[in-house]
């Protein structure tokens, strides 16, 4: 912990005392917080209130593990499920795909911006129900984001050909010539393509993770010392 995280807990502790020359220091020792995890002393000061220091800024991986002590870490990765992650977002992945084409039929449009949506959706629903903080959750959270978005680009075109043929979906589905699928695939591939496919693996990684805000990440430092 550096300076700035031990006087999150020094500025709630009814221990604390302001010198004119170190600024906030301990009156138990006349010393600035040199703690590592916990400080023993700390007694809440039931009269503070919510201050900036604790605001709900959400931490990364590296922080999380930087800020919590060893304990809550361990706490937090037995509460993890990464293969009920995996099921529910493929689950989703696939459902928002099976949207999309059925949305390009419809319309006579494939929109490319709804694999936005698809990114997004897979990685909340990663971090919803895997309550991951390792940085495996991101990786499988992109990496399903990328194949449900490649599938809801293949329905669309399936559904396409569906329609010019005068054929039905899932009559499409199993006539089709699957040694043309990467042929196919590159000739309705684009730049904006790429672009949408992007942000869809961008989200899909970076919504994947469990939220622990610097406000998580002191109550529950303040928890474990009164336990």
């Amino acid at each position: 912990m550096n300076h700035q995280e031990r006087l999150l807990f020094c500025k709630r502790c009814t221990n604390r005392k302001m010198d004119l020359q170190q600024g906030l220091i301990c009156n138990l020792t006349g010393e600035k917080a040199n703690f590592e995890h916990e400080c023993k002393e700390f007694m809440q000061d039931e009269t503070v209130k919510e201050m900036k220091a604790t605001a709900d800024v959400s931490l990364d991986t590296n922080q999380i593990k930087q800020r919590l002590a060893p304990e809550i870490i361990e706490k937090l990765k037995m509460e993890q499920n990464l293969m009920f992650g995996i099921a529910i977002s493929a689950i989703v992945g696939v459902a928002c795909a099976v949207l999309w084409g059925i949305i390009t039929v419809t319309t006579g449009f494939q929109i490319g911006y709804m694999a936005v949506g698809i990114g997004a959706a897979v990685g909340f629903t990663m971090r919803k129900f895997g309550k991951g903080i390792d940085q495996i959750f991101g990786y499988w959270g992109a990496l399903l984001a990328f194949l449900s978005v490649a599938l809801g680009n293949f329905l669309s075109i399936i559904g396409f050909i569906a329609e010019q043929e005068g054929m039905g979906l899932l009559e499409t589905l199993f006539m089709f010539d699957y040694s043309y699928f990467p042929e196919v695939m590159m000739a309705t591939f684009g730049i904006m393509d790429i672009v949408f496919y992007g942000i869809a693996i961008y989200e899909g990684f970076r919504f994947s993770f469990r939220v622990i805000t610097d406000k998580d990440a002191f109550e529950m430092s303040t928890i474990k010392q009164r336990a």
